[in-house]
């Protein structure tokens, strides 16, 4: 996706929340955003193509099922009227958690802060309604990810492994 860098390396960032004319950006900006950094695509570089949707069919899926669970929990960062990023959140008010399922911006926008401002918006969006923490999680290969959120003060609680089994494939026996 490009919008022309000249047009995006000034202007204010507006955080505004979701609309649906904003669909088709926005799943063009998850999918370059999340490249060789999710584990939907960790899956297709491993196996190949594992049916006739590909990775990224996968992934842009996320964000309709995002909309779908908290639509107000999308918030989208304009830079000179153009959507540039967007943060998906929801809240699980009973355990006081407020969740952050997806984080995307445009990769000639990285580095301005817009990343930062959606975070800031989405934690503040937890504390008006008085919940007690904020969970974010990502890839241990994104980098600019683990230095964006610990900035941010998130914190490393755990480390979790994904497995993938080609079902296509007879499994050899096990010893």
């Amino acid at each position: 996706m490009s919008i022309g860098i000249e047009k995006l390396t000034s202007g204010e960032v507006q955080i505004r929340p979701y609309r649906a004319e904003d669909y088709s950006i926005l799943h063009s900006l998850m999918v370059e955003a999340f490249d060789g950094v999710s584990i939907d695509h960790a899956i297709d570089s491993e196996l190949g193509k594992i049916s006739t949707n590909d990775w990224k069919w996968r992934k842009g899926r996320h964000l309709k099922e995002d909309i779908e669970r908290d639509i107000d929990g999308v918030l989208v960062a304009e830079l000179n009227g153009h959507p540039v990023g967007f943060i998906t959140t929801w809240q699980d008010t009973e355990a006081g958690i407020g969740h952050i399922p997806n984080l995307a911006v445009a990769t000639e926008c990285r580095g301005l802060g817009i990343g930062r401002t959606l975070i800031k918006a989405a934690i503040e969006r937890f504390r008006r309604a008085n919940l007690s923490a904020a969970k974010i999680e990502t890839l241990e290969q994104n980098d600019r990810a683990h230095a964006l959120y610990t900035s941010e003060g998130f914190v490393e609680v755990s480390r979790q492994v994904h497995f993938v089994q080609d079902l296509r494939e007879p499994q050899p026996p096990r010893n």
